[in-house]
């Protein structure tokens, strides 16, 4: 097992910055797999990709009011009207456009959470930010195994994506939308919304720039329009893009001064957008409508069965709060307060502390959306939080639905951490810690296939409930152990 020293960690991460303003604990070892956990990976891989294409066709049919199923009646309107609501009409049309069928998005990053079941899967991210952190940690701890990594298959002991799968994968996924362009321009149009991450998109652009690829970080400001292709400025010279790379969330898109453009030359096919910006794809609310009671035939049948067995242990119980009055009598699809149904979700209001193992978080296209910003878990907070977060959900329904997701605790686990030094010059040691683990599998989809080409595991101290990339956490590549 290689160990990398506190200072040589140190130094890399300060002579390269990937993220702004962001630090987090240090760890001597990569984070540890099995073969059998990778097995796992691959088919959690396989079984995303699955879901983005039935999510598709259930999107599509119920827009076109088409039956879901082969052989019994099941129309379903309301998936349509829950993924579409408080969306610019401007941007659901761009979804539903048939030159957008069959187009996903090229990198796919559940949020997986190690717990006494195994994996549970709480989100499934199609923008992910820490592409070029994986990669550049990959490449950081791959050398300490290996001075000389070269690619090979991800079953060789070592890290997982050794010899600088992520960039290469990512590549190829982003340019197999133009496979008719040879070396692509690519643009990565980072947001200032994203401005976080914008240094590791500019590392992974350098990177892929001394492979002889064009690849290009740019602000949404540096594109500028000429007829109905667009452009940036190059050392003075106007270069044409081929593919832009978003990475901003589609609720920014009013601040992109340039969407005209980008919308504009997507239309006359001067430029492919990836991922597409299909807000339906976006929506934390598609898990809710896999553990939907009246789309359970729709899944059996849209679905492979190992890829329905796997996601239907994956996805904890998941429920859309969507407080349209019901009939007398009737009861909601949801968890019991009280030990009875509930038949408005004002109810939740009065759970116990027991029953409020529950996690309420926006569903999308809003700005608290990404990072845990509006995630509240009711088991850790006071019976008034807990009603304030029920209220705020049901006041933003009309524009934006929340998701109710049972909580699944993740395990504690042990792993070593250096302890800083109290001076400068003191003494650094790796010393055993408790914490809980969340695990970002990245996917890469090339041609349909997919492919796992590495994995950030974030190491949280054991009294974190809501495991997140944060100041006192540790950000890990993995290894596969022999």
């Amino acid at each position: 097992m290689s160990v990398l020293a506190y200072e040589t960690i140190r130094s890399a991460l300060a002579a390269q910055p990937l993220f702004e303003d962001k630090t987090w604990q240090l760890s001597p070892t990569a984070w540890p797999l099995t073969p059998d956990a990778v097995d796992q990976l691959e088919a959690i891989g396989t079984a995303c990709f699955e879901f983005h294409q039935a999510l598709e066709t259930l999107y599509l049919r119920s827009v076109a009011g088409k039956n879901l199923l082969r052989n019994k009646p099941l129309i379903a309107p309301w998936v349509a009207d829950y993924l579409d609501r408080g969306k610019p009409p401007e941007l659901v049309a761009h979804a539903r456009d048939a030159r957008n069928r069959g187009v996903f998005p090229p990198v796919l990053r559940p949020d997986l959470l190690v717990t006494d079941e195994g994996f549970i899967l709480t989100e499934l991210d199609s923008v992910p930010g820490g592409i070029g952190l994986t990669a550049y940690l990959n490449r950081l701890y791959g050398d300490a195994a290996d001075p000389n990594p070269e690619p090979g298959p991800l079953r060789a002991p070592g890290i997982v994506g050794a010899g600088d799968a992520m960039v290469r994968d990512f590549h190829a996924a982003i340019a197999a939308v133009r496979p008719g362009v040879r070396n692509p321009l690519i643009a990565l149009v980072v947001s200032d919304e994203a401005a976080t991450y914008r240094p590791e998109m500019q590392w992974l652009a350098h990177e892929l720039q001394l492979q002889g690829k064009r690849v290009f970080c740019l602000r949404p400001e540096d594109i500028f329009p000429l007829e109905n292709e667009l452009f940036f400025d190059s050392d003075g010279n106007p270069e044409k893009i081929d593919i832009i790379y978003r990475f901003f969330e589609l609720f920014d898109l009013a601040n992109i001064r340039t969407q005209k453009f980008i919308f504009e030359s997507w239309q006359a096919g001067e430029v492919a957008i990836v991922p597409p910006m299909r807000h339906f794809q976006e929506e934390k609310l598609a898990l809710s409508l896999f553990h939907h009671h009246l789309l359970q035939d729709f899944w059996g049948e849209a679905l492979s069965g190992r890829s329905l067995k796997l996601l239907r242990a994956l996805i904890p119980p998941s429920w859309i709060i969507d407080p349209a009055p019901l009939p007398p009598g009737a009861v909601l699809d949801g968890p019991r307060v009280g030990g009875r149904s509930l038949n408005d979700w004002r109810d939740l209001g009065g759970a116990s502390q027991k029953e409020r193992d529950l996690i309420i978080k926006i569903s999308g296209f809003h700005e608290t959306a990404w990072g845990a910003r509006s995630v509240v878990l009711g088991s850790d907070c006071s019976r008034e939080e807990w009603q304030k977060a029920v209220d705020r959900a049901i006041a933003l329904a009309p524009t934006n639905l929340h998701v109710l997701q049972a909580f699944k605790k993740p395990r504690r686990l042990e792993h070593p951490l250096y302890e800083p030094p109290v001076t400068s010059d003191g003494p650094v040691a790796a010393v055993p810690k408790a914490g809980r683990l969340r695990l970002c599998p990245y996917f890469f989809v090339v041609d349909g296939r997919v492919r796992l080409s590495g994995a950030l595991a974030t190491f949280c101290p054991p009294d974190k409930k809501i495991i997140h990339g944060m100041q006192d956490a540790a950000l890990l590549p993995c290894r596969v152990l022999l």
